[in-house]
């Protein structure tokens, strides 16, 4: 651990000596947790602001895929090969679940939320739910990792113990905390969340395996023989996880990752899509399409550039070691960070007042070298809880859960 005084040098050198204005008030455990925070600055992330990051995007094509229809006539023999993989142990789930409702109105984790209506549902639930229907079609239980963030930890913990883990083997769960990026002004300068504490924000869905590691989990998962790992995002409540078939399809196929992906219903809704660019694996994002290469159609008649990705993906476990070892490319977001100003006083901006430094895992994908597009039925695979009511919402999750046969 620093010392104030080493704390300061480093500051200083960086022009930052700023933050500690209110040190000398702190108690000694604020002050201890606080040089923590200084000790763990990556100032290189820093160098980033101003720089050119939209650099040109190679020659887009058509990615390797498995067509629903095609996913039907070889269902068993996917089906098969997966379960093998899931009864060797080979395969782990990790929930990305470091996010808070507040766009819901709802203070807890995420993943707390009730979709209920006659009984409780929680949005956990329904993802455990789901995940147990592999457990007890393979006859045993996957390894599952949560993600968690600094400020949901512990709430997500108790929540799943108060629930009993919502019949899971809680031997079988275990919680990591995604590493924290510092924010800064558009000065660069580092912000106050308050006076013991530098104003962060998670580091991106991309940092997830980097936080694996930095908590000593890949260790464990060599340990346990996993070979690959399904991640998936907390919000999604009807997705497959773990799903034999998509695990089956992935490795049949001879792939390093795999992409469950939805088919676009509309050549302009606001979706990533899956591609392949200068021949390696990439997501374009639904802005950085020209409306040629949107409306683009196939033979077929349908899309050409069809597949918009769900955040859940299948990845090697041996290639998600290259990776962490060779720095992941670093975003530059503008956003609106609350934080205190010189004299103490909090500060909430209606308008975006700095910068924040995300890992996205679309870049995860674009460094494997050979990814699967497995299509799903939006229907049964995509409900999206993003807002309260409308699009992607509680709303449209709820009439989604009714048409897969939950009971809410």
């Amino acid at each position: 651990m620093i010392t104030k005084e080493q704390a300061l040098e480093v500051l200083r050198g960086k022009n930052q000596e700023h933050v500690m204005k209110f040190f000398d008030e702190l108690s000694a455990d604020q002050q201890k947790d606080f040089l923590a925070q200084i000790e763990n600055i990556n100032w290189s992330d820093f160098d980033l602001i101003g720089s050119d990051e939209a650099s040109a995007r190679g020659e887009f094509t058509v990615p390797p895929a498995v067509e629903i229809s095609e996913i039907q006539k070889r269902h068993d023999e996917f089906e098969a090969t997966g379960l093998e993989a899931i009864k060797k142990g080979e395969v782990a789930a990790v929930l990305l679940a470091g996010g808070m409702g507040t766009r819901l109105g709802f203070d807890l984790p995420k993943g707390c939320f009730n979709v209920g209506e006659t009984h409780d549902l929680f949005i956990f639930q329904c993802l455990i739910n789901n995940l147990m229907d592999v457990v007890n079609q393979a006859g045993c239980f996957v390894l599952l990792y949560i993600m968690t963030s600094e400020k949901n930890d512990k709430a997500t913990r108790d929540f799943f113990a108060e629930h009993n883990y919502f019949g899971y083997n809680p031997d079988y769960i275990q919680y990591f905390i995604q590493d924290m990026a510092c924010a800064v002004d558009y000065d660069g300068k580092l912000l106050l969340e308050n006076k013991g504490r530098l104003a962060t924000s998670p580091n991106g869905n991309g940092g997830w395996y980097a936080s694996m590691v930095k908590a000593g989990l890949d260790k464990d998962l060599k340990a346990k023989g996993v070979k690959w790992i399904n991640i998936f995002a907390v919000d999604n409540v009807c997705q497959r996880i773990a799903d034999p078939v998509f695990v089956g399809a992935t490795i049949s196929g001879g792939f390093q990752a795999g992409s469950k992906v939805v088919r676009k219903v509309d050549p302009q809704e606001k979706m990533g899509l899956l591609c392949l660019e200068d021949g390696k694996p990439s997501i374009v994002e639904y802005y950085e399409m020209s409306d040629e290469m949107a409306e683009a159609k196939a033979e077929d008649g349908s899309l050409l550039y069809k597949y918009g990705v769900i955040l859940n993906y299948l990845f090697s476990l041996e290639k998600l070691d290259d990776i962490v070892n060779n720095s992941m490319f670093v975003h530059v977001v503008e956003k609106k960070i609350p934080h205190i100003d010189g004299e103490g006083n909090p500060v909430s901006p209606e308008t975006p007042n700095g910068y924040k430094f995300e890992l996205l895992v679309l870049d995860m994908v674009h460094m494997m070298d050979s990814n699967l597009a497995f299509e799903v039925d939006r229907v049964r695979e995509f409900a999206p809880i993003k807002n309260l009511h409308g699009v992607d919402s509680v709303d449209s999750a709820k009439e989604l859960l009714k048409k897969n046969g939950v009971t809410l």
